[in-house]
C-alpha cells in the first residue's frame, strides 16, 4: 500500500506492507531512492509511523545517497539478463578457477542472477551468486568481486582473516571496495 509521510519538511512516499510472518519492523531504501516499510501484522500505523519518525535522520540520508548517486552501468533488465546471463557465468566460472588456484577451495554451486542490490553473495554450503552486471563492470573490479565471494568460503565473515584472504589476490582491494561501492 502507498502511503506518505511527512520528514522534515520533506514528504516522502513509502510503501507500506504488512506481514503476518515478519517478526519486526524493517526499513528498506531501494537504490531507485524508494522506502519500504515493512511490519508485523499486528502493528498499528501510528506505532510505525513513530518508529520512521526516529529514523528519520538516516532514511533522507539514504534516500538522498540513492537520489545522488551516478551509474555508468545500464539499469538491470529481464531482457538483459536473460540476453547476457551466460556470459557472466563464463566470466565468473573461468575467474573463479583462476583465483582457486591459489585457495584451493571446494566451491558448491555458480548462479548468475538479476540482482539490483548486490554484486554477489556466499551460501553457508559454498554456494556462489553473482550478478549478471558483473559483466559491465572494469576487470579489476569484476576480479575483486568474484575473489570477495570466493573467500567468503574460506572466510564466512569480515574478519581480519577474510581480508588477508582477499589481499593475496588483490593487493588493492581497499582502493577498490570504494570504487565498487560508489557504483
Amino acid at each position: 500500500m502507498q502511503k506518505e509521510i511527512i520528514l522534515n519538511n520533506q514528504k516522502i512516499p513509502y510503501t507500506f506492507r504488512k506481514s503476518r510472518r515478519a517478526r519486526c519492523m524493517h526499513l528498506t531504501i531501494k537504490t531507485d531512492a524508494s522506502l519500504v516499510v515493512s511490519v508485523p501484522w499486528c502493528l498499528s500505523e501510528k506505532y510505525v509511523e513513530k518508529f520512521i519518525h526516529e529514523k528519520a535522520q538516516w532514511i533522507l540520508e539514504k534516500l538522498e545517497y540513492f537520489r545522488n548517486r551516478t551509474s555508468n552501468l545500464p539499469p538491470a533488465t529481464r531482457k538483459d539478463y536473460l540476453k547476457y546471463k551466460e556470459l557472466a557465468r563464463e566470466i565468473a566460472e573461468k575467474k573463479l578457477a583462476y583465483f582457486n588456484e591459489v585457495y584451493n577451495f571446494s566451491i558448491g554451486r555458480v548462479s548468475i542472477r538479476n540482482q539490483k542490490t548486490r554484486w554477489g553473495s556466499c551460501s553457508k554450503s559454498r554456494d556462489l551468486n553473482f550478478s549478471y552486471r558483473i559483466i559491465y563492470l572494469p576487470e579489476n573490479l569484476c576480479d575483486y568481486i568474484i575473489v570477495h565471494e570466493l573467500c567468503h568460503i574460506g572466510e564466512f565473515n569480515h574478519s581480519k582473516k577474510f581480508w588477508a584472504l582477499v589481499e593475496k589476490t588483490v593487493p588493492e582491494y581497499k582502493k577498490i571496495r570504494k570504487e565498487v561501492r560508489k557504483i
